[in-house]
């Protein structure tokens, strides 16, 4: 047999054995599927254009369970009857701005934080007579009669003028008629990026912060993979870019 004719089956053996291997070669496994809940009209957390979600919960979710192997099916639910549907298997995961608070933690596994927010004053932008909470004693808040920011605006002895809409509170600060807004950080935030040319400015943070962060139910096994993959993403800057599109900064510390 001459060296030509070895050669060639030679290398026909070669191939028929790479070919055989690459046969048997199993094909990339399909992302699992993990039903996720948020409300569809909780902007700019969570809400739809069409039949998409969008949002900054959306997208951290999605983000985040992509890294941990997973494709998101999103399910729309009313807050009030978010948690019964995850008890009831109705969804595997909630991403809609769940605070993580030690009454969750003995029910469910709640996922690192991927959002922070605290109290915030917002003044006119050429005021600068509040730099610290304690600043806005005397002054007039626009608020709601019963909520928590009213609440926080009497405990620092200013007075509350009710004013049950956003817009008519604005509407009174920037005409000087009350002095300050006491509201939620990343309402304020989303506020001011969706209206840049809005006279006003956050002019102090007071408050222990408040965390948001994935709810599962109790060793559901996906808490684990969920906190890895955000640690990573917040690592490379994933959690701070989607952080900026919808609030103009990093709101995951």
């Amino acid at each position: 047999m001459s060296k030509f004719l070895k050669a060639g089956i030679a290398s026909a053996t070669i191939l028929a054995l790479l070919g055989g291997t690459a046969a048997a070669l199993p094909a990339q496994a399909a992302p699992k599927e993990i039903k996720i809940a948020a409300e569809s009209a909780y902007p700019p957390f969570a809400y739809k254009v069409g039949s998409k979600f969008r949002g900054y919960d959306i997208e951290v979710a999605e983000a985040v369970a992509k890294k941990a192997g997973y494709k998101v099916k999103w399910v729309a639910s009313q807050w009030d009857g978010i948690f019964a549907g995850l008890k009831a298997k109705r969804w595997d995961a909630i991403a809609n701005q769940v605070t993580i608070r030690a009454d969750r933690k003995a029910l469910y596994d709640l996922s690192l934080p991927y959002t922070s927010s605290r109290y915030v004053v917002i003044t006119r932008k050429d005021d600068t007579r509040v730099t610290k909470i304690e600043d806005i004693k005397g002054l007039i808040a626009a608020g709601s009669a019963t909520s928590s920011f009213a609440d926080e605006a009497r405990k620092y002895g200013a007075t509350v003028e009710v004013v049950e809409d956003n817009a008519s509170r604005f509407a009174l600060l920037t005409q000087k008629k009350v002095d300050i807004i006491i509201n939620d950080s990343l309402w304020a935030l989303d506020y001011i990026k969706n209206n840049r040319d809005a006279n006003v400015k956050i002019a102090a943070y007071f408050g222990e912060p408040s965390l948001q962060g994935f709810a599962f139910r109790k060793n559901s096994g996906y808490v684990a993979k969920f906190n890895k993959a955000l640690l990573a993403l917040k690592k490379d800057g994933t959690i701070k870019k989607i952080g900026v599109k919808y609030f103009g900064k990093d709101v995951s510390k």
